[in-house]
Formats: structure tokens, sequence, C-alpha cells
């Protein structure tokens, strides 16, 4: 049985599409865990078992993850409470291993423990948690940023013609949310078992500039990158109305590229998937108009 958590999120029902018509796995052997079951009535029509769990409430979580032999923790997304988030990662690892699951798949950052993300320490302490729990087996799914990532931002900045950046000339290697869940389809259907940690990047480094440049080419849009210190782009957010702690979040994101926390290319991907991730330049024709609107 196979379970993925936070299965009406993005990341999570493009999982289940790859592991129902990639992988073509038996509705039958899926649990999909949201904490609002009903916007998956769609999957449940379609034999797969939708369960409601709460990584709030660690007592029914570990009712929800019942029954599963393998189960995807995709992390969650409470980044206004600082501690928070680690805490529902915990309660998570606690659940599923009182639930009796085999192996533990952690959707995790590139270079976690050495990333200056801001939520980086997160990533860190659920990979020791997961370690320390004593899993037959354990997946760590390092993932590189992902293209949409640049929805963002950039879309603003298009229309202002400037983006200000904190990156300098560091590189990103970043790959496409679809490429991403397909490998974690991947890695959950596989028969490979103890510890195991893949880094899953694109297949080449670009720096804000290029990108920038690839995007104003693409939109038919001026862009213009100007380069300013971290302070200096907190500053410029929390001008524009966004609050001080979220933009020091958003700000570290810039200052982890500029250090080489997104660099570096990998061939984790396709030893999983068995294929080349998709190019920048390839998801940027399908996704331009949606950037320039």
């Amino acid at each position: 049985m196979y379970l993925v958590t936070g299965a009406s999120g993005q990341f999570g029902r493009a999982t289940l599409q790859h592991l129902l018509e990639t992988y073509h796995v038996p509705p039958s052997q899926i649990i999909a865990v949201s904490r609002d079951p009903s916007k998956l009535a769609a999957l449940a029509a379609k034999g797969v078992t939708v369960r409601k769990g709460s990584f709030d409430d660690e007592a029914a979580l570990a009712g929800a993850f019942k029954g599963a032999t393998r189960l995807l923790l995709i992390s969650t997304d409470s980044l206004d409470k600082p501690g928070q988030r680690l805490e529902q990662h915990l309660a998570a690892v606690r659940a599923a291993k009182k639930a009796g699951v085999d192996h533990l798949l952690y959707v995790s950052l590139q270079k976690a423990d050495t990333s200056a993300v801001s939520f980086a320490p997160d990533h860190v302490g659920t990979e020791k948690a997961i370690v320390a729990a004593g899993f037959k087996g354990h997946t760590f799914l390092r993932n590189s940023w992902y293209f949409e990532n640049i929805f963002h931002a950039l879309p603003h900045a298009l229309k202002s013609g400037t983006q200000y950046s904190a990156a300098g000339q560091g590189g990103i290697a970043h790959i496409s949310r679809d490429d991403l869940a397909r490998a974690a389809a991947a890695a959950l259907v596989s028969a490979k078992d103890g510890a195991t940690t893949y880094t899953l990047t694109g297949p080449r480094e670009y720096t804000t500039d290029t990108v920038a440049a690839l995007v104003s080419k693409a939109t038919a849009k001026p862009l213009t990158v100007v380069h300013v210190p971290v302070e200096g782009l907190v500053q410029g957010m929390t001008g524009a109305g966004l609050p001080e702690p979220l933009a020091r979040v958003f700000a570290s994101f810039d200052d982890n590229i500029a250090r080489g926390g997104l660099a570096g290319v990998t061939a984790d991907y396709k030893s999983l998937t068995g294929q080349e991730p998709e190019t920048f330049e390839s998801w940027l024709t399908r996704n331009s108009q949606a950037l320039a609107a």
C-alpha cells in the first residue's frame, strides 16, 4: 500500500497522478491523506482510499496512516509560526512509526544541511528524526527549486520591467514540479529499500540574469535585473507591504542561491525515472503566456 500525504496540494496531486497513470498502480493500493478529503472526490471515485489527516493531530494521523507500507511525507507549508513546521513533521514521523510503516519517503531540500534557506533546519530536523525512528527503510528526496517558483515574483517584475535580486551570480539547477512528482512516484514504487538520498535537479544551471533574459525573450517584455544586498531586498519587500518575517524567508532564497545552495547538476532524476528532466526552455515555452498575463 502506497500512501501520499498532502494529497490535495499541487505536489501531492501530481504524485498521485503519476502513480496511477505513469506507473499504473491499482487505485486499491493507494491511500491519499488530506486535511480536506472532500477535495479528493475524483480520486475516491477511481477507487483510491481517501482519508482525513492533519499533522496537527498526531493521534488521528496514526489511524490515517494505518495499513500503509511505503509512505510519502510531503513537507507542510506552515512557515508563519517558527517551529510549527518541524513539530508537524515530527508528529507525522511518530505517527508513521506507530502505524507500522515499513519505508518512509520524505520530500526535503537540496543541500538541506548547508542551505541558507530560513526553513532548511526544518528539513534537517525531519531527516534526523526519520533516521532515529528506525524504519526498515527511508528515502530522502532532496529537491531543487521548482521552475514554478518564478511565478512568485516574475509576473510583477515583468509589469515593472525590473527584477530586484540578491542572488548574485549563483547558479540554479531548478526542475519542474511535475518532474519532481514523477520522481517521487518512482521512488514510492521502487523495490529499493535501505537508506537512500536523491538530489533531484534540472539538467543545467542558470543564473538569475540568464533566467531573466530567457523570460524576457519568451514573453517579449523587457526585464532588467538589479542586484542588491540581502538587507536591501528585505527593505524593498517590506516597503511594498510584505510582513518582515515573510520578507526574510523570501530573501533567504536569494541568499541561498548566491551561496551555491541550488547549484550543481546530478543524474539522480534519470536514475529514478529512466528519462531526462524537462529543460527550462521547454517549460518556459509552455508557460510564457501565463507569466506575461
